[in-house]
């Protein structure tokens, strides 16, 4: 049964810990598709006006209106007219910021493929429970952040909840690149050109002239060159450049094979 709006769990802008974050999230986030957006949006800015003043606010008033309209050009990074769990951290602090220590630390796409790399140990494309908190032990401690096995649980499942969209237990490489500033998750850009298995295969297998499984770096330039063009998408040499290195991240010794790509450019990562 959904909370009374009246009383939305632990909405005031005092330190937070990262089960009320969630929980907050959880409150407004009511049809659970990862976006606080519409009446969600309107009931969101209500409450914390409201735990701003102490006291009542109208939505149909002006000047209410106009107060959103400013918040959103703030917090809105991506200009969707939505927010995002990775905008609401700006807008809530939190105790143990873990998803700003992630962005000071993995700040950079090319820096988050190469984690990526890291974790996912078994190259499956997924990063797991427990590769997940590997993951993010590795991240508190670069941070010099003090944890204990209990926190570090919390923080788990806290990051499993906000971002496994589908429920699985895991997180696949794009709900994991949501941790991302919008301006760097270069995932976005190539979320309209998503290949099925076939057109990949089709593709990775014309680049790979001698069969053997992975492409260098000129050949995914020109890959991803012929990508864009077959989308009719105007080639940025700066971003490719970025985009290549992130990409290039997720190799092994100059040599990207089929696997990582995969999960770069594919619907659904094939078995």
């Amino acid at each position: 049964m959904a909370n009374k709006l009246q009383q939305p769990p632990h909405l005031h802008l005092a330190e937070l810990s990262a089960t009320q974050f969630i929980d907050i999230w959880n409150h407004f986030d009511t049809d659970g598709n990862g976006y606080i957006e519409g009446k969600e949006l309107e009931n969101f800015f209500r409450e914390l006006e409201i735990s701003r003043k102490g006291a009542r606010v109208d939505p149909s008033n002006s000047t209410f209106k106009e107060k959103m309209k400013e918040f959103m050009q703030k917090f809105d990074k991506n200009a969707d007219g939505r927010i995002e769990m990775s905008e609401l951290a700006q807008i809530l602090p939190t105790e143990e910021n873990f998803l700003l220590c992630f962005r000071e630390f993995v700040g950079s796409s090319s820096e988050f493929m190469a984690a990526w790399r890291r974790y996912d140990t078994d190259r499956s494309g997924y990063i797991e429970a427990n590769e997940l908190k590997g993951f993010l032990s590795d991240l508190l401690k670069k941070a010099n952040r003090h944890y204990d096995d209990q926190k570090l649980h919390e923080y788990t499942q806290t990051i499993l909840k906000m971002f496994d969209l589908n429920g699985d237990g895991k997180l696949g490489l794009s709900e994991m690149a949501r941790l991302l500033p919008v301006q760097e998750n270069f995932l976005l850009k190539f979320q309209d050109i998503k290949l099925t298995s076939e057109q990949f295969s089709a593709i990775f297998t014309f680049y790979d002239k001698d069969g053997n499984g992975y492409i260098d770096e000129q050949e995914l330039d020109a890959l991803l060159r012929d990508l864009y063009e077959k989308n009719k998408k105007e080639v940025d040499t700066k971003n490719l450049t970025g985009y290549k290195k992130s990409i290039m991240a997720l190799s092994d010794g100059g040599k990207l094979y089929r696997s990582e790509l995969e999960i770069v450019l594919c619907r659904e990562p094939m078995l």
